[in-house]
C-alpha cells in the first residue's frame, strides 16, 4: 500500500485517547452489497420501461466507488473480495488516497438475499467465500511482503439469535477467524445484526440482548484480537448511550440499514452521533442517492458538526436542482422520516414510528443559505485526513461541481451547466403514459413503487 497516512487511524488513535471528549468521527461507505444482493446489488438504473426492472451494472457499482474515493469524505471503503482485488490490488486506488480499504471478510447465510431465495429467513448460519489471504494478496497464499498489496481490514458479521447452537457456530466460527487474523496481522471490525430468527425475544428484549451478546463475546478476547469497531443496528439513545459507557474503548459504529427518505439518513447520523456513536457505515442509503457525491459531503458536513439534518435536505435538494437532477421525493417528502429510534421511548428500529413532519422552515428562494452552495462541489484533497471538511469549492477529485454524479446519471462536463443528465426532463406526464417518448428519469418516477418493494423506499 502507499505512504499516505490514513485518516481512520489517526481517528482512532484521538478516539482512544479521549474517548468522552474527542470529535472526530469516522465515515464509511458500504459498497459490498454484491456479496448479498446478486444482480441487484449496484441499484436502480433508470434506463428501464414499464413493468420491468432493471439495474445498474457492476462496472457502474465500482465506477462510483472511484469517484467517492477520490473525492475524499469518507475513511473507510468497504468492498467485495472480488472488487477489492481490482481496485485496490491491480488498480492501486487507494496508494495516494487518505482512504482505507476494507473488504467483506465473511457472508453468513442471512445476507444471502436473492431473488426467490429463502435464505434470510432461516437462523443465521457462519460462512466465507473469500479467505483473508485473498483479501491481503489476491491469492490463496501470501508471502509476508505480499500481505500489504491489498486490503488490510476486514468486516466480519455474526447474527446473534438466541438459539443456542446456531449461535456457538457462529461464535465458535468467529473465533477461528480472530486466530487467523491476529496470525496474519490482519485487522477487521465487527457488525453485529439483529436477530434475523430470534427465539424467545420480544422486540423490547432485542436491544439488550444484543448489547449484552457483543460484551459477553468480547470479554473473553484480548486487545491484540479485539476488532477496532463496531457496527451494529441503532436502537435509540438509551441502548447507545448504555453501551457507549459500559466501555469508553470499545469504539461503536452504526449500519445505515434501507434507503428511507434523505432526512432519515442525515438525522439518524445526527442522533446516533451525538449519543454515542463515533463510526457510520451507510450503504444503501448512499447508493441510492440521486446524486452520491453530494450526499456524501452532506454527511461528512453534519459529522462535522457544520449543519443541521434539516438544513442539510433542504440544501441537498438546492444541490440536485442545481445540477439538474430530478430527486426520488419531494422536498416535502423528503423531510420526513419513518425510523422509531430517535427518542428513549423507542427501542427497536423493528417498530415503526408514525411518519412525523421535521420541524423546518419552509424552502424559499433563500432557504438554502450558503451551505448549498458549500455543497455544491464536493471535491476534496487526498491529503491526511480532514478533522475538518475542505471547502467545496469546483475543482478537486470528483467533486460534484466538477461534472457531477457522472456514474448515476452519466454528466460529462466540467461545470454543472455542462452536465448532460437525462433527469433534467419534466416530470413524467398524467395519466396512461406513451413510453416510446418517455426518458429515463420519467420511467424511473414511473416505476418507483414497483422498485420499493423490492429495495425498499
Amino acid at each position: 500500500m502507499g505512504s499516505v497516512k490514513k485518516s481512520l487511524d489517526r481517528k482512532l488513535a484521538a478516539i482512544h485517547a479521549d474517548p468522552s471528549g474527542c470529535q472526530e468521527f469516522i465515515l464509511a461507505d458500504a459498497k459490498d452489497a454484491d456479496m448479498a444482493f446478486g444482480v441487484g446489488a449496484p441499484g436502480r438504473s433508470p434506463e428501464m420501461h414499464a413493468g420491468e426492472v432493471r439495474f445498474r451494472t457492476l462496472a457502474d457499482y465500482r465506477e462510483q466507488i472511484r469517484q467517492i474515493v477520490r473525492q475524499g469524505l469518507v475513511d473507510i471503503m468497504l468492498m467485495s473480495a472480488s472488487t477489492n482485488d481490482l481496485l485496490t490490488i491491480r488498480e492501486r486506488l487507494f496508494d495516494t488516497s487518505h482512504v482505507t480499504p476494507a473488504a467483506r471478510a465473511n457472508d453468513a447465510s442471512d445476507i444471502h438475499v436473492v431473488r426467490g431465495g429463502m435464505y434470510a429467513q432461516e437462523p443465521s448460519r457462519p460462512f466465507r467465500t473469500a479467505t483473508i489471504d485473498q483479501i491481503q494478496c489476491g491469492r490463496v497464499e501470501c508471502s509476508l511482503a505480499e500481505r500489504v498489496a491489498g486490503a488490510n481490514l476486514g468486516l466480519y458479521s455474526v447474527t446473534f439469535n438466541n438459539r443456542l447452537d446456531e449461535d456457538l457456530a457462529s461464535l465458535e466460527e468467529y473465533r477461528r477467524f480472530r486466530v487467523e487474523a491476529e496470525k496474519k496481522g490482519f485487522r477487521h471490525f465487527w457488525e453485529v445484526f439483529d436477530p434475523n430468527s430470534p427465539e424467545g425475544l420480544s422486540p423490547e428484549q432485542i436491544p439488550q440482548f444484543v448489547s449484552d451478546c457483543i460484551v459477553r463475546a468480547l470479554a473473553g478476547v484480548p486487545a491484540a484480537g479485539r476488532p477496532l469497531f463496531l457496527k451494529i443496528v441503532y436502537h435509540g439513545p438509551k441502548a447507545m448511550e448504555e453501551l457507549v459507557s459500559y466501555d469508553p474503548q470499545l469504539v461503536v459504529g452504526i449500519l445505515g440499514g434501507s434507503a428511507g427518505t434523505t432526512y432519515d439518513a442525515f438525522k439518524l447520523l445526527s442522533e446516533a452521533q451525538k449519543y454515542g456513536a463515533r463510526v457510520a457505515l451507510f450503504g444503501r442509503k448512499i447508493n441510492s442517492a440521486e446524486c452520491q457525491l453530494a450526499f456524501v459531503a452532506f454527511l461528512r458536513r453534519i459529522v462535522d458538526g457544520e449543519v443541521k439534518p434539516e438544513e442539510a435536505v433542504r440544501a441537498y435538494h438546492g444541490v440536485l436542482q442545481k445540477l439538474g437532477i430530478k430527486p426520488h421525493r419531494s422536498l416535502d417528502d423528503d423531510m420526513q422520516f419513518q425510523t422509531g429510534v430517535m427518542s428513549y421511548s423507542r427501542s427497536s428500529v423493528a417498530v415503526p414510528a408514525k411518519i412525523s413532519r421535521a420541524s423546518s422552515p419552509t424552502l424559499t428562494g433563500q432557504g438554502h443559505g450558503g451551505v448549498a452552495a458549500r455543497a455544491g462541489a464536493a471535491g476534496a484533497g487526498q491529503g491526511g485526513g480532514h478533522s475538518s471538511s475542505p471547502p467545496l469549492t469546483k475543482g478537486g477529485h470528483g467533486g460534484v461541481a466538477a461534472g457531477g454524479d457522472h456514474a448515476s446519471c452519466g454528466c460529462g462536463g466540467t461545470e454543472p451547466s455542462q452536465c448532460t443528465c437525462e433527469s433534467k426532463s419534466p416530470a413524467p406526464p398524467t395519466g396512461l403514459p406513451d413510453f416510446s417518448k418517455m426518458t429515463p428519469a420519467e420511467k424511473l418516477a414511473y416505476n418507483k413503487a414497483k422498485r420499493d418493494k423490492i429495495f425498499g423506499g
